[in-house]
């Protein structure tokens, strides 16, 4: 799942970027309105963490502006994070469509929660994710193989969260660049092949229950239980 995170303090912004990073998410980052505004504009987030106090467009005005947009991507889950806690500030935020508010400073685990209570309810209910030995919980996001839990790296883990997601689906290579990697990012799309190689091997276990990640040619990708390699990938 990808993450917008609007933040103008550098420091405050890679700390949190991290931190989420390690939770399994991939983040994007902005430090201004303007640039918030551009990227809900055009770029689909599972949540936006937004701070009020920002250069070039305030917080409050990037929230009006997203909720009036059409679609799903009006409808984002956001999670507004700043100095500014007074009562009149929280009650604005909410009446314009903000789902929470958190008021800095703050501790990182109740951060964290937050963030996992909106990804869930946009989400729904639990739901497990299986492709033959290979199984992802979307609540505790995360993997086990062969009933044992998996180590992945943040980039691992956005490429085959959105390949299980998927199952038996072909996904085209572009699609799993725009959930593992930022705009900012200095990667070319065939980065994605170094994360692929990583990911099948750390599948690569003997038997037909087997996870496996076929290439298809000038499509993209899928991950299918290796007793069904072979039969044809169903569309994105």
């Amino acid at each position: 799942m990808r993450i917008l995170l609007v933040e103008d303090h550098t420091e405050l912004q890679h700390w949190l970027a991290k931190a989420l990073r390690d939770a399994n998410l991939a983040v994007e980052c902005a430090d201004n309105g303007a640039d918030a505004d551009a990227l809900l504009h055009t770029q689909d987030y599972a949540l936006v963490i937004l701070d009020l106090t920002l250069p070039r467009m305030d917080g409050l005005d990037v929230l009006k502006r997203l909720r009036s947009r059409g679609g799903p991507r009006g409808k984002t889950p956001v999670l507004i994070l700043t100095a500014r806690g007074g009562l009149d500030d929280r009650v604005q935020g909410l009446n314009l469509g903000a789902d929470d508010y958190l008021a800095k400073p703050f501790e990182l685990a109740e951060l964290e929660a937050r963030v996992k209570a909106l990804l869930r309810r946009s989400v729904g209910s639990a739901v497990v994710h299986s492709c033959g030995a290979l199984s992802f919980d979307t609540v505790t996001r995360m993997f086990s193989y062969a009933g044992n839990p998996m180590a992945l790296t943040p980039r691992e883990h956005a490429v085959l969260e959105t390949l299980i997601t998927r199952s038996g689906r072909a996904v085209a290579k572009e699609k799993l660049f725009d959930e593992v990697f930022s705009l900012g990012d200095d990667a070319g799309i065939d980065a994605i092949d170094l994360y692929i190689h990583r990911v099948r091997k750390k599948l690569d276990i003997p038997g037909p229950d087997a996870a496996v990640i076929t290439t298809l040619r000038g499509i993209g990708y899928v991950l299918q239980p290796r007793s069904a390699v072979g039969t044809p990938a169903a569309p994105r």
